[in-house]
């Protein structure tokens, strides 16, 4: 396994969902932290954000959140994250995800974290980032992404090998060996 020092995690910034992605986001931010792991992240608060970070913190782990200015108030901000960059927009906050990592993490989440991590393939593809992209698949929560990513590649919408862009997992503690 190449030596990841600092990771992006891309996750939910809601509250309402299972509890079952909560227990699944501290068990993979306690793996981080035990293997020194430095997290990069999107700065919430609340939701698997809130949880990702205060589990690393508890843990005495370090934590850099970037979020957009606008968003700053919106999203409550974890105000014990010291490390914390605030860009001008969501397009600056994505660019710096990336810079500097050695992997992406995905967990669950909607809309912004489904973006985000296909933004993170298309970039790959494109030859623009090249570190693993590992998708934490809890539950069977991202069945559905997988069979489409598939059709694409069954269809020739992409290619046999682009399969090797990314990594399904079902468990925390598989994530850091993907």
């Amino acid at each position: 396994m190449a030596e990841i020092k600092r990771v992006c995690v891309y996750c939910a910034s809601s509250a309402k969902i299972d509890q079952k992605y909560f227990d699944a986001t501290e068990r993979l931010g306690k793996q981080l932290v035990e293997n020194q792991v430095e997290v990069v992240y999107g700065g919430g608060a609340v939701g698997l954000m809130g949880k990702l970070a205060d589990t690393v913190l508890e843990h005495d782990g370090e934590v850099i959140g970037i979020m957009p200015q606008f968003m700053r108030d919106i999203e409550l901000h974890h105000k014990k994250v010291a490390r914390f960059h605030f860009v001008g927009d969501m397009h600056e906050r994505k660019k710096r995800f990336l810079d500097g990592v050695d992997g992406l993490i995905t967990l669950a989440g909607g809309c912004g974290t489904l973006e985000e991590v296909l933004e993170a393939m298309t970039l790959k593809r494109l030859g623009l980032f090249t570190k693993p992209i590992v998708i934490l698949n809890t539950d069977g929560f991202y069945d559905p992404l997988q069979t489409m990513l598939e059709r694409c590649i069954d269809e020739n919408f992409m290619h046999q090998e682009h399969r090797k862009m990314w990594t399904f997992v079902q468990e925390p503690e598989e994530v850091l060996n993907a």
